[in-house]
This record gives C-alpha cells, structure tokens and sequence, in this order.
C-alpha cells in the first residue's frame, strides 16, 4: 500500500462538522504512519474528479469525512478498484457507516479506527448496486428507493426552510395528504414482471437510509443478493401506524409488507424518481444489479 492516504472531505457534512472532524481523523492517519492529502472540490463533480486523479495517481486508501452524499461520491471512484474506504460518518443519515458497525459522530474514534486498521491492513470486501446507465451507470452502498419516500424526498428537497432533517418531517407530512399508492412493474432476476399496487418498493444493498429507518432490516452487504422489501397498498392510517416501526425493523412483520432476495431488480412506475444513497437518480423504469464484492473497505 502506498503511504499516501486521501482525506475525502465535505466540510458542510453534519452543518459543518465534516471541517471540524477532519482535524482528528488527519491527526490519527499521521500518528499511524501515513501521509494525509486532503481533497475538497469546489462542488460535486469538481470533488468526485479530483478523487479520481487521486485514485488513477495510486493513494494507498481514501478516507471519507462527511455523510452518506460524500460517501456515493467516492463509490463512483472506488468501485471495482483494490483501493479501499474508510468512512469517519459526519453528515446526517450516515447509513453507510451504519450498516458497517463504523463509529457515527465520533471522528477522533473513528479516525483511530481507519488508521489502525489501515497500518495493519484489516480490509472486508462487500457488494454494491449498480443502476444501469451511461459511462457503466451509478454505484450504491445503501439503499434504492422509490415511492412515497422518494416523493418526501423530492419535496423536501425543493423546501428551502426549515434546514436539516425537519423539513422531511414537514415534507411527510405534506406527501401524506395526497398519498396514494402507486402501480408498479417490478421484475427480479429473470424472472416474470409482477403488475402490483404498493406504497414503496426499497432495494437495499444495505439495511437502511434516512438516519437509521431499517427498511431491509435483513440486508447484508456481502452476501451476493440485494433484500427488496415492497409495502403494499395501504391507507393513510396503516402507512402512519407502521411507519415508526421502521426505525427498529419490525414493520417487516407486517400483513402489507413483503421481502423478496435478488439480484437483479428492474422498477417501473409512472411519475416516481428513484433515490439511492439519498441522492437522486431520475425517473423509473431503473434496472439495479448487486456486484459482489465490487468495493474494499477498512474493517
């Protein structure tokens, strides 16, 4: 491994404690030995091409600091490459550092964490989505989702007030008085394509998104398959009688959910953008495949 690491940082991650937290996770990766580059783009794009200048030059591992938006950037570089991730998780859903038992708000620990494991070379290798498209499509690490949630997104995503998470809460609130279900066509492998009515349909690589909401509780990240979980058509009532179940995973126990395993899975619904990672991806149909093993990381 080289002894250049890359610090990947979002100094806006978690209203602004992705600057703060790249002090110590720096600090940790010197003490163990490396030398630290630091990359920050101007915005997206501009950050997710200096990684890729990084990754093509030869950096021993990439270390995010920032959230689940920093981390689908970096995936874009990394996927199916031997350079590995660390993630120190200072952004506000943080699912991916979630699903990987990674420290969340605690960037010296964390920084420890990569660092340690990095000197002594403790990777894990694990699956990621992939969505069908130009340039060999969009990589995930977390969850797919489109439906009601992705309709809370979309809406929360063009409400300037309040900031921070609150304004998804307001959103839900908003999508809620025009819920209604949505007709779907959902394939899973080769299978045929199923015409149904549902609430939402999650693909999950892992097994949540939005802060720790388990909507496929079971996912595993390395085990080949992707955990689909469809909510069936149900009222408004039912959505909000379920919907707290979500955070601790029980809602899967549910008569109007069902979990399929797949690994490929194809969406069609009218007028729904497909969300992965949080971030969007544009209108269904979309096609996701499970890649084994596409991603190394620091255990």
């Amino acid at each position: 491994m080289s002894s250049e690491i890359t610090l990947f940082v979002n100094p806006t991650a978690g209203r602004g404690r992705g600057a703060h937290a790249a002090q110590p996770a720096a600090s940790a990766v010197r003490e163990a030995g490396f030398q630290v580059r630091s990359v920050v783009g101007a915005d997206g794009p501009d950050a997710l091409e200096r990684l890729r200048a990084a990754v093509r030059e030869g950096t021993g591992a990439v270390v995010v600091v920032g959230g689940d938006g920093m981390v689908s950037l970096a995936l874009q570089a990394l996927a199916g490459t031997p350079v590995p991730l660390g993630v120190v998780a200072e952004g506000t859903g943080n699912d991916f550092a979630r699903a990987l038992g990674l420290p969340v708000r605690e960037p010296a620990r964390a920084g420890r964490l990569a660092a340690e494991a990095l000197k002594e070379g403790r990777f894990r290798e694990i699956d990621l989505g992939r969505v069908a498209g130009a340039g060999g499509g969009t990589w995930y690490g977390t969850v797919l989702c489109a439906g009601f949630d992705s309709r809370v997104n979309d809406r929360g995503n063009r409400m300037r007030l309040p900031a921070g998470r609150f304004k998804y809460d307001l959103a839900m609130i908003a999508e809620l008085a025009a819920f209604r279900p949505f007709p779907y066509r959902i394939t899973l492998d080769d299978g045929p394509a199923v015409e149904t009515e549902a609430t939402l349909v999650a693909v999950g690589n892992g097994s949540s998104y939005g802060g720790g909401m388990r909507i496929c509780a079971g996912a595993e990240p390395d085990d080949g398959l992707f955990d689909v979980t469809v909510v069936g058509a149900c009222s408004r009532a039912t959505l909000l009688k379920v919907f707290p179940r979500v955070y601790r995973g029980t809602h899967l126990d549910h008569p109007k959910v069902t979990v399929h395993r797949a690994r490929k899975v194809t969406l069609e619904a009218a007028g729904i953008t497909a969300y992965a990672d949080g971030e969007p991806l544009g209108a269904l149909p979309v096609t996701a495949e499970c890649v084994p093993g596409a991603l190394r990381v620091v255990a």
